[in-house]
């Protein structure tokens, strides 16, 4: 289990997130949503340990994440930024066997159990065939995807993702969302991603959290927080909110201001 309890973290003077208390689920897909600039990229870094914190504790099973080492966290909590470079020399191979180096003995390498599970990942996520490409050189659905396979080659039980379907076309954000959809329902991940399009997380987020300013707003399974009025009052939008084909829909209502004199 990874909570947070009255988390609060600034960028030095500037505070980002004020006594924010979340559970997150074990094995449930949890979508952090709320407008530009609210702190959800701010909670992933927090929680990691790369935003300072001005109050309260992130926990892992009931310890601090603040006493864990950065190797034996790194066994437990995979961390994939909105914004992800490797040198354009770099193969997909390669970066894949990176994923493994808090495994990895003082001056070793990938085992043989290693080398199997970077050869399942790549297979899981469609790019058996493109292990000695550079990564530069994908398009950038396979790029998204590399990135992915790395998350799963570090074998943790949580995974982070801060955006994972940023810049990519509705045929892409549904393959990626697919592939995090898997890592809950085949590997039993506990994955905790940011996204923004509110669709695209009823249609495969499990648990939401609402972010708003720094505040947690509202949190709990999907069907019971994705509700007009917690819209409004996250977003200042006014939505219709109905069910179809087994998950929710919104539907933004227009406000006519655009062509009014």
């Amino acid at each position: 289990m990874l909570e947070t309890r009255q988390l609060s973290a600034a960028y030095g003077s500037t505070a980002v997130l004020s006594d924010v208390s979340i559970r997150f689920p074990k094995g449930r897909l949890t979508a952090v949503v709320g407008p530009n600039g609210c702190g959800k990229s701010s909670l992933l870094k927090a929680i990691m340990g790369f935003l300072p914190l001005t109050g309260g504790d992130v926990l892992l099973d009931g310890e601090p994440v603040a006493g864990i080492s950065r190797k034996k966290l790194a066994r437990r909590i995979a961390y994939l930024p909105q914004e992800c470079f490797c040198p354009d020399y770099m193969t997909l191979g390669e970066l894949i066997e990176l994923a493994g180096y808090a495994r990895y003995s003082l001056g070793g390498g990938p085992t043989e159990r290693d080398r199997a599970l970077y050869r399942q990942v790549l297979e899981t996520v469609g790019l058996s065939d493109r292990a000695g490409f550079p990564v530069n050189k994908l398009s950038g659905g396979q790029r998204q995807r590399a990135w992915i396979a790395m998350v799963l080659a570090q074998d943790t039980d949580v995974v982070l993702m801060d955006e994972p379907v940023n810049h990519l076309d509705m045929k892409y954000q549904f393959a990626v969302l697919e592939l995090v959809r898997d890592l809950v329902e085949t590997h039993g991940k506990t994955v905790i991603t940011v996204l923004h399009d509110l669709n695209l997380t009823t249609a495969f987020a499990d648990e939401v959290v609402l972010l708003r300013a720094g505040t947690c707003i509202k949190a709990g399974p999907v069907a019971e927080t994705i509700t007009s009025r917690a819209i409004e009052d996250v977003f200042g939008l006014k939505t219709q909110i109905f069910p179809r084909d087994g998950r929710l829909v919104c539907f933004p209502e227009r406000t006519g201001s655009a062509g009014a004199s």
